[in-house]
């Protein structure tokens, strides 16, 4: 099996032409003794900037999101998986709670969207998580069950072998907090048992990274749970010191 060990930065909407640059430079500098997968994930109109200045490093270019329609067309405002991967993307985010609350995406949506990025050739990094009122109701496991659900249904085994799979409660994206490593290595673990129940294989091979607040000072601690594969980094990864020392903190997980 291949290893699993993975860890993506989401920059949201951040960054300018100069930051691509400096932070490239910066990154790619501090690379050398990472040894998890890595990618980063900007606004589109930086994604062939970015791809350019990693050329030739083992870093991967990543979108934050991608079209639903596959073939060119009367889609205004849209970015196609081709388009992506004509700029030198090979990662996409897909999914984000961001996208679901504030866009209305559904979870059908994310599936078409899914599958829009494998069929283009782009990895997409799929996310899953509840909000504070569902987990303070008890709900986790149902709501995780019915957005995870919806990618099994609605993917081949083989499309399913594609993907990257982001555990991100919304109640701890951007605010400081946390889920704590137990929490984290429980979901994680709920989430492969899910995943086993279609097929074994793929629920070894298939990385699960956590996403929420992750940091320099409790990224060893979260990466400690067997089933925590790595991280999707939001604000921490807009550096390349904090990215690079998370990254760092990623043990290889053999899958």
């Amino acid at each position: 099996m291949t290893d699993r060990a993975f860890v993506a930065g989401n920059w949201k909407m951040n960054g300018s032409l100069s930051d691509i640059d400096t932070f490239s430079n910066a990154l790619t500098a501090r690379a050398a003794d990472i040894s998890c997968g890595l990618a980063v994930c900007v606004p589109f109109v930086y994604v062939a900037r970015l791809a350019e200045r990693l050329k030739g490093s083992d870093i991967a270019t990543g979108g934050q999101d991608v079209a639903t329609e596959i073939e060119p067309g009367a889609f205004t405002g849209e970015v196609s998986g081709t388009m992506l991967a004509d700029c030198g993307a090979t990662f996409t985010v897909v999914g984000h709670s961001e996208r679901r609350a504030m866009y209305g995406e559904t979870d059908d949506i994310v599936v078409a969207k899914t599958r829009a990025a494998i069929a283009c050739g782009i990895q997409p990094i799929v996310c899953v998580g509840e909000t504070l009122e569902e987990r303070e109701a008890d709900t986790v496991e149902t709501v995780l069950k019915r957005q995870l659900g919806a990618v099994l249904d609605g993917c081949s085994d083989e499309e399913l072998g594609r993907i990257v799979l982001a555990y991100e409660p919304v109640w701890a994206i951007g605010t400081g907090r946390s889920a704590t490593p137990e929490q984290a290595q429980e979901i994680h673990a709920f989430l492969r048992s899910q995943i086993a129940e279609r097929s074994d294989t793929l629920s070894r091979s298939l990385s699960i990274v956590y996403g929420g607040s992750v940091k320099p000072d409790n990224a060893e601690a979260i990466f400690a749970g067997d089933d925590v594969d790595g991280a999707l980094v939001g604000g921490a990864s807009l550096k390349a010191d904090s990215f690079a020392d998370i990254a760092r903190a990623m043990p290889s997980h053999g899958a």
